[in-house]
C-alpha cells in the first residue's frame, strides 16, 4: 500500500517545478526592487529612467551612463577574475547543450554589473539578468538534490520560464519561450513542468505581491476584414527590418570587441554614446517601458516617433555591443511598437476609412518584430494576446507574426538567440586544442543505464521512459543485442500524436556507434552536431560497451581545457 501511494518521478518533478517557480519569482522581484532602490538613490524618486533623463542637465546625461558603464565594466573585468568558472555561461547554454550547472557567484557578479548598467540608463532590458537569476536558483536546487544532468536541465528550464513569466506577466508565453526557442520543439515531457513553474510564478507576482503588467495595452480596434492585408504588410516590413536590426547589433559587438582597450572602457564608451544620444532624445534611456506605454496611449507626430525609433536602435546597439549585461527582448518590443505605430500612421493617411488607430498597429508591430527576431512566432502571438486579452487581435496578430517570421528567416538564417544556442560556441573550446587532450578513452565513460531500450519494448514502456527520464533521445538495441540506432524524443511524440508510422521502431534513426578507443576530443568532433543526451559506444569487433552522456562529455573536456 505504501508503494502504491509513493510519488513517481513525474510527480516529484512537478512539485519541484512549483518550488522553482516560487523561487524564480522571488529572484526577479529582488532584482526589480534593487534596481528601483538604486534609481531612487540616484534621483530621489522611482518614476523611471526617461523622466530622470528629462530632469537632468546635459552634463548629467553624459556623466551617468558613462560612469555606470565604467562601474559595470570594472565589475565584469575584475570581479569575474576572483570567481571560479564553473558551469555554463548562460541559462540557454545550460539547458540546450550543458549539464544544467549555473554558477551562483558568476551569476551574482553579472547581475550586479547589469544592475549598474540598467540603473544608469543603458538601453538594454532588465529581463536578461532576471531570467538568469531565476534559472540559477533552479540549478542550485537541482544540484542540492543531486539531480542527473537531464533532470537538472529541465529544472533550470523551469526557472527560466518563471523568470520570463515574472518579467512580462505572460505565463503561457513564458512556457513557450523555453519550449520554442531553447528546446526547439514543444514536448509533453517538458511542457508540463514548465507550465507549473510559469503558473506559480505568475500567481506569486500578480496575486500575492500585486505587481501590474509592465505594458498597459489599449483597446484593440479592427475596422474591417480588408484591413488584414495592411497587417500582412506590417509583417513583411518587420520581417525585412528585423535582420537589419540584428546585423547592426552584430556589427556593434564586433566593432567594440575590436577596440584595443579594456572591457570597462568599452562599456564606458557605450554609456557615453547613449549619453550623447540622450542630449537630443532622452527617451533612449533605460528599457523603454514608459515610452512604449506612451506610444500605445497617446498620439505622436510621425517625425518625433521616427526620431525616437532611430535613436533608440542606435542606443541599443551601443549598449549591447559594448558588452553590457542585459536583454534585447524588451528593446525589441520597443522597436516593434514604434515601427507599428509609424506604419499605422501611414495607413491612416493612405486609407483613413479602412485603417484602425495607430495604437492597434503598434500592438501588432510588437508581436511581429518579436517573431522576426526570435524566430518564435507562436510564442510571440501568445505573448501579445496575453498582454491584450483581446480576441480581436488574434487574427491580424497571427498573420503579421507568421509573415514576419517567414520573411526574416528567408533573409537571415540566425535569430537573435542563435549564438547562445549554437553548439559551436562551446565545442570551439575543445576543437581549438592542438593535441588530442586527455589520455582518457571514451570506453572509460560508457555505462549501461535507462537510456538504453530494446526494440521488443512496448510503445507504452517507451513513452513512460521518456516521461520519467526527460531524455532528449534513447538508444535502441535489437533483441539480439545489435545497435539499431537512436530514438529522438520529438519524433517519438509526433508519432504518438499522429499514430504514424504503425511501429515505433520505424522512427528510430540509424546511427553508427562511436569507437570506445577514441580520445574524448575526437569523440566530440564526431558528434559535435548531434542534438542528443546519449550516444552509443562499442569496442573491438562491435562489442557493446554502453552509452556516454554527451553533455557530460562536453563538460569534462571543457574543464580540462580550462585547467590548462
Amino acid at each position: 500500500m505504501r508503494r502504491q501511494f509513493a510519488p513517481n518521478t513525474l510527480q516529484i518533478t512537478l512539485l519541484l517545478a512549483g518550488i522553482v517557480g516560487l523561487l524564480g519569482a522571488l529572484a526577479t522581484v529582488a532584482f526589480r526592487e534593487a534596481l528601483s532602490g538604486l534609481q531612487f538613490l540616484l534621483a530621489g524618486h522611482r518614476s523611471g529612467m526617461v523622466e530622470l533623463a528629462q530632469n537632468y542637465d546635459w552634463w548629467q546625461r553624459l556623466l551617468l551612463p558613462t560612469a555606470g558603464g565604467l562601474v559595470a565594466g570594472l565589475i565584469l573585468q575584475y570581479a569575474t577574475l576572483w570567481v571560479p568558472k564553473k558551469g555554463a555561461e548562460d541559462y540557454m547554454e545550460a539547458i540546450a547543450i550543458g549539464t544544467g550547472v549555473l554558477s551562483l557567484r558568476q551569476t551574482l557578479v553579472k547581475s550586479l554589473s547589469s544592475l549598474c548598467s540598467v540603473a544608469s540608463g543603458a538601453s538594454i532590458g532588465r529581463e536578461g539578468p532576471m531570467v538568469q537569476l531565476a534559472a540559477m536558483f533552479a540549478s542550485l536546487v537541482g544540484r542540492i538534490l543531486a539531480f542527473p544532468p537531464e533532470r537538472l536541465r529541465l529544472l533550470v528550464a523551469c526557472g527560466a520560464t518563471a523568470g520570463i513569466t515574472s518579467a512580462y506577466n505572460a505565463p503561457i508565453a513564458g512556457a513557450l519561450f523555453i519550449s520554442e526557442i531553447v528546446y526547439g520543439s514543444i514536448s509533453t515531457a517538458t511542457l508540463g513542468p514548465l507550465v507549473v513553474a510559469s503558473v506559480i510564478a505568475n500567481i506569486v507576482i500578480r496575486q500575492f505581491l500585486g505587481y501590474e503588467a509592465v505594458y498597459q495595452m489599449p483597446r484593440f480596434d479592427f475596422v474591417s476584414g480588408w484591413e488584414v492585408f495592411f497587417y500582412v504588410g506590417l509583417g513583411v516590413l518587420a520581417g525585412v527590418l528585423a535582420p537589419l536590426f540584428l546585423r547592426l547589433l552584430d556589427t556593434a559587438k564586433a566593432r567594440f570587441g575590436a577596440l584595443p582597450v579594456p572591457l570597462f572602457l568599452r562599456l564606458a564608451l557605450g554609456g557615453l554614446i547613449v549619453g550623447v544620444l540622450s542630449l537630443q532624445v532622452p527617451q533612449v534611456w533605460g528599457n523603454g517601458y514608459s515610452v512604449v506605454n506612451s506610444i500605445l496611449h497617446t498620439h505622436w507626430a510621425w517625425q518625433a516617433l521616427a526620431m525616437v525609433l532611430a535613436f533608440k536602435v542606435l542606443a541599443t546597439a551601443s549598449s549591447a555591443g559594448s558588452g553590457a549585461v542585459g536583454g534585447v527582448f524588451t528593446p525589441t518590443l520597443f522597436v516593434g511598437a514604434a515601427l507599428g505605430s509609424l506604419y499605422g500612421l501611414a495607413m491612416n493617411a493612405v486609407a483613413p476609412a479602412t485603417a484602425s488607430v495607430a495604437s492597434s498597429y503598434a500592438v501588432v508591430g510588437m508581436g511581429a518584430f518579436l517573431a522576426a527576431t526570435t524566430y518564435a512566432p507562436l510564442m510571440s502571438i501568445l505573448m501579445i494576446f496575453e498582454m491584450t486579452l483581446s480576441y480581436q487581435v488574434v487574427l491580424p496578430l497571427m498573420l503579421a507574426c507568421v509573415t514576419a517570421y517567414l520573411t526574416a528567416h528567408t533573409i537571415r538564417a540566425d535569430s537573435v538567440y542563435a549564438k547562445s544556442l549554437r553548439r559551436n560556441r562551446v565545442a570551439g573550446r575543445w576543437l581549438s586544442m592542438t593535441g588530442e587532450g586527455s589520455e582518457m578513452r571514451l570506453s572509460s565513460l560508457a555505462v549501461d543505464n535507462d537510456a538504453v531500450v530494446s526494440a521488443a519494448d512496448s510503445s507504452d514502456a517507451i513513452g513512460e521512459r521518456f516521461v520519467s527520464t526527460g531524455y532528449r533521445n534513447l538508444v535502441v538495441r535489437a533483441e539480439d543485442g545489435r545497435l539499431l540506432g537512436t530514438l529522438d524524443a520529438a519524433s517519438w511524440w509526433q508519432r504518438q500524436a499522429t499514430g504514424k508510422p504503425e511501429l515505433w521502431t520505424q522512427v528510430v534513426t540509424a546511427y553508427k556507434a562511436l569507437d570506445g578507443d577514441m580520445a574524448l576530443v575526437s569523440a566530440l568532433r564526431a558528434v559535435g552536431k548531434m542534438h542528443a543526451d546519449w550516444v552509443p559506444v562499442t569496442g573491438v569487433g562491435g562489442q557493446w560497451l554502453g552509452v556516454v552522456s554527451l553533455p557530460g562529455l562536453i563538460e569534462i573536456v571543457t574543464e580540462e581545457r580550462g585547467a590548462e
